[in-house]
């Protein structure tokens, strides 16, 4: 008997102790659940209240508790191949000669050290969750090549993260973490944004972690930064700096509107009160497509397009300098099939109106390949619409191609020659071409302003093609003596340039 109570003993001190231990592991995560349970709660009632109307300065405090759970730090390890020329080796020292003899023949490998076939790069910047699952979108340059990459959320805890895609393009890219029950961040209408608006920046600028600044909407639509292919930056005096890469730029209700990338220096060594975040709009489509594709599917009407100035608006009769003008059409492609011309003026996509080449540019990229869009265009005086143009995908190995800029210098100073099959195989034109081919221009001269360049070929003036260096001279002395409006093939790329004065008398 004795022996039997002391089993049932014993047994009951081992499911005592089984209790306790499972208690001991229980616990810690139903309260850790219940406590994060009740910051999402709270976080979510914050939002509403922000999103129903209150805000403004004294509101920072709130947008700040609102969105800073849903911000991370990003670390990144990479592991880049060295490339080019090794460098040069150390000099050996002068060994004496009793060393010599006790290492022997091995002595030189004791004094020479391999070049490295690799450095390690390593990474800080922010990140923003948009999952209760995990998933965060970031800058490309961020994680580019990135062999490990560590996200620490708002809490402190550390989680290993993977690239579900990136976009070199756009500058973005997407990571998932294995967590679930995350505080997503709301991504809000960037088109609705204003200039003067207030704005906070959230990320680990110099890895300092969940730092908020405050700033304004300084501008929209910038381009031409450098920064990415695709350009549609929101500008902000909100403190940018190294860290703060991938972080979110919210608005005064705790929306994000913008994925920080970049400040403008020039030169200087930090933050100087100009900093660019990649629109919400075009972040969520970026996101949409690579959870969709794995890859950005960008779309394609096969166009070449130059800003327009008011002089080439003069001269094709338009009023204004809004719009994109249409400088060459792919053979075949979507909007050579839908009767796009070059000389368009395209002035309407899918009912939007167009400001300029890089919004443009920007709208057709982010719409859908296979989609049908409507197209407003201005030819001779009129307004054409093309119906049911078919999107095309963009092939992601084709650069972007911009125009060149036109030199600016100060005073029709060119000599040309008719265009012979022999000089057209020299340029690498079909022997077919026509026009006359621009040998030399004169530094400083009206051509020179225009940006025409030795190689050039001129194929028509006005609205007279030429064929002949006689032709050419014909059409300039009928053309004003305000200016005649080019169309020139440079390389494979034809574009329209505008000539001040060039009518000869």
């Amino acid at each position: 008997m004795n022996r039997t109570k002391g089993w049932w003993i014993a047994a009951g001190l081992l499911m005592g102790l089984a209790l306790v231990a499972f208690l001991m592991w229980w616990l810690p995560v139903v309260i850790a659940d219940l406590t994060l349970a009740a910051e999402r709660g709270q976080v979510q009632a914050l939002r509403e209240a922000l999103a129903a109307g209150q805000g403004g300065p004294v509101g920072f405090q709130a947008v700040a508790r609102a969105i800073r759970p849903s911000v991370v730090s990003i670390s990144s390890l990479a592991k880049i191949p060295v490339q080019g020329p090794r460098s040069r080796r150390p000099p050996m020292p002068n060994i004496p000669d009793e060393f010599r003899w006790f290492f022997g023949p091995d002595l030189d490998r004791f004094f020479q050290f391999p070049d490295p076939e690799e450095f390690t790069r390593r990474g800080l910047g922010s990140g923003v969750i948009v999952s209760a699952d995990g998933y965060i979108l970031t800058n490309h340059h961020v994680v580019a090549q990135a062999t490990e990459i560590e996200v620490t959320l708002s809490d402190g805890r550390r989680f290993s993260g993977k690239i579900v895609g990136s976009d070199e393009r756009t500058d973005l890219a997407l990571v998932k973490i294995d967590a679930t029950g995350l505080i997503p961040a709301v991504l809000g209408n960037s088109e609705a944004v204003e200039v003067g608006e207030w704005v906070l920046a959230v990320g680990s600028p110099f890895g300092l972690e969940q730092t908020v600044t405050a700033g304004i909407i300084s501008a929209k639509g910038r381009s031409d930064v450098g920064i990415a292919d695709y350009e549609d930056f929101i500008q902000t005096d909100a403190a940018i700096n190294p860290g703060n890469s991938g972080g979110p730029l919210v608005n005064m209700r705790a929306e994000v509107i913008g994925i920080n990338t970049a400040i403008a220096t020039r030169g200087a060594a930090g933050f100087q009160g100009v900093g660019f975040a990649i629109p919400s709009n075009m972040a969520k489509a970026v996101m949409e497509a690579i959870l969709r594709h794995g890859r950005v599917e960008r779309g394609y009407i096969g166009v070449t397009l130059q800003p327009l100035t008011e002089e080439l608006s003069r001269s094709f009769g338009y009023e204004g300098t809004k719009g994109a003008l249409v400088a060459d059409v792919v053979p075949d492609g979507p909007a050579s099939k839908a009767g796009v011309q070059p000389g368009d003026i395209i002035v309407e996509f899918d009912g939007k109106s167009v400001e300029g080449v890089t919004q443009l540019r920007n709208m057709v990229a982010m719409t859908r390949p296979g989609t049908k869009v409507n197209i407003v265009v201005f030819r001779e005086g009129r307004r054409v619409e093309l119906r049911g143009v078919e999107i095309g995908q963009f092939p992601e190995d084709t650069p972007i191609r911009g125009v060149p800029r036109r030199e600016q210098v100060p005073n029709l100073g060119l000599s040309v020659q008719t265009l012979t099959p022999q000089v057209a195989a020299t340029l690498g034109l079909p022997e077919n071409e026509k026009g006359v081919v621009v040998t030399e221009v004169e530094p400083g001269s009206l051509a020179a302003m225009a940006g025409i360049r030795p190689g050039d070929v001129i194929q028509v003036v006005g609205n007279r093609q030429v064929t002949t260096a006689q032709e050419f001279r014909d059409a300039l002395r009928e053309a004003g003596q305000q200016g005649i409006r080019l169309q020139i093939r440079r390389g494979d790329t034809r574009l329209f340039v505008f000539l001040r004065g060039a009518g000869e008398r």
